[in-house]
């Protein structure tokens, strides 16, 4: 099949979220690092389940 939209969005939000935790961290600004941290970790869990669903895909495909 190939890349599905969750996979795209999960590890997109997933970056963004990590660039604003680790410049949090580097301003001394807790709340920007909170965020992100929370943003990158939705990010992950978007992103699972993109992958959750392209394994699906292709097991349907394989039967």
């Amino acid at each position: 099949m190939g890349i599905n939209k969750d996979q795209i969005k999960g590890r997109t939000q997933e970056a963004k979220g990590k660039v604003k935790e680790v410049v949090g961290k580097a301003l001394g600004n807790k709340s920007l690092e909170v965020k992100g941290n929370v943003q990158k970790n939705l990010g992950a869990v978007r992103a699972s389940v993109g992958d959750a669903k392209e394994s699906v895909a292709k097991a349907i495909k394989r039967s």
